[in-house]
């Protein structure tokens, strides 16, 4: 089972890795094109936003994992020490119950939508629920941080998260 969590983790921060690689070259060849070539490209501007978009969503579910939410820990802290575990189970159940229902149910709603509504983007003209299905995967992967936390709390140890970042 360990190996299926690392494996996960590692997909996961290689995706990342990947994204951001692939959004230094967009906008770096944005800038390149604009004022040395004298001939702004039409669709690096798009990229750029879509990227941005994947590693914000895709970032704070590293973020979860890597237990760096700062508003977890600080109301959990706020707790006495005899009920902060329960708090930490609360607030992990809180934050896998927002992924399920908001970011899973209603991101899948508005890939389909999308899709259904045949929205494309203007420069790339590729169908915008490729672009959102982010949402729902993301979500997936809180929710699985989630009920990592819950269900085996001492699984991801701090040691094994400066291994990991």
């Amino acid at each position: 089972m360990q190996v299926f969590f690392n494996t996960l983790d590692n997909l996961l921060k290689w995706l990342l890795i990947f994204l951001m690689a692939l959004m230094v070259v967009d906008v770096s060849w944005q800038v390149f094109s604009r004022f040395v070539l004298n001939a702004p490209s039409s669709y690096t501007e798009e990229i750029a936003r879509f990227l941005l978009i994947w590693i914000g969503l895709l970032g704070a579910s590293y973020a979860y994992k890597a237990k760096a939410h700062l508003g977890i820990d600080v109301l959990v802290k706020k707790f006495p020490p005899a009920a902060e575990k329960m708090a930490y189970v609360g607030m992990h159940i809180i934050s896998g119950l927002f992924a399920l229902i908001v970011m899973i149910g209603g991101g899948i709603r508005l890939v389909n939508l999308a899709l259904e509504l045949e929205q494309t983007s203007a420069a790339l003209g590729i169908p915008m629920g490729h672009v959102y299905v982010v949402v729902p995967l993301s979500g997936l992967f809180i929710l699985y941080y989630a009920l990592r936390f819950i269900f085996t709390p001492a699984s991801i140890t701090e040691q094994e998260l400066k291994g990991n970042l």
